[in-house]
């Protein structure tokens, strides 16, 4: 009798950098997450650039084709997604409107999913965008994880080649959030095949990711002491 346990398929996830600011910083920060999140084995990487997603602000429920081709190239990203980080910034106490249509133009997607957050901006360090977003993504019935990271005066602590000048407190706070991302998204499809039934909502789509195994037992890890700024 074979008594060994399949290895997980790896988890997908998806990397939302919200910034489409002429001369936005946000591709540095990017670049930075993405070198640590590829380093992990638990993970596969999907990376939707939203300054090169022409998603339209208004809504329909009956996009045109020109619109349903913009869709066709994020939907699907976000569909087969077992969790998200979102990289944002603060744009006045808050964040991009391209996150928002986003963020609007799926619903189904977003639920029973955990998100996670890389903020970077001025002294607040883009937490002010984070908590708005937290109350955004409730609505969307998708879990955010308690620990971010954060770059305040985001532009002082990347030389000139990208590279951060003190990555220790940085890659903790990465490598703290992403281990919440994992339990988090191992154990969401759970509730995710009960369909919510003790919401009245109805569950439109269901994450084909690696996350389809066993419901996970192990306790959700530990968070981290402050934030990497």
């Amino acid at each position: 009798m074979n008594t060994t346990t399949p290895a997980q398929a790896p988890l997908k996830l998806a990397v939302i950098l919200a910034s489409n600011r002429e001369g936005r910083f946000g591709p540095v920060v990017a670049e930075w997450f993405l070198s640590r999140a590829t380093l992990r084995e638990d993970f596969t990487i999907d990376y939707l650039d939203l300054g090169e997603t022409e998603l339209p602000s208004a809504l329909s429920y009956r996009p045109g084709p020109e619109v349903r081709a913009v869709l066709e190239k994020v939907t699907p990203v976000l569909d087969a997604a077992d969790a998200y980080v979102v990289l944002t910034p603060e744009y006045n106490h808050s964040f991009p409107a391209v996150l928002k249509s986003l963020i609007d133009w799926h619903y189904g997607e977003w639920q029973a999913k955990p998100v996670g957050f890389v903020s970077y901006g001025g002294m607040s360090g883009g937490l002010r965008a984070v908590e708005q977003l937290r109350q955004v993504f409730a609505e969307m019935h998708a879990v955010t994880v308690r620990d971010t990271v954060s770059f305040h005066n985001a532009g002082a602590h990347f030389d000139d080649e990208g590279n951060h000048r003190d990555p220790a407190g940085p890659d903790a706070a990465a490598k703290t959030m992403l281990d919440q991302l994992a339990w988090w998204a191992s154990t969401a499809p759970c509730a995710r095949r009960r369909a919510f039934s003790a919401l009245s909502v109805v569950v439109v789509t269901v994450s084909s990711g690696g996350a389809a195994g066993p419901c996970s037992t192990a306790r959700a890890p530990s968070s981290a002491v402050g934030r990497a700024g």
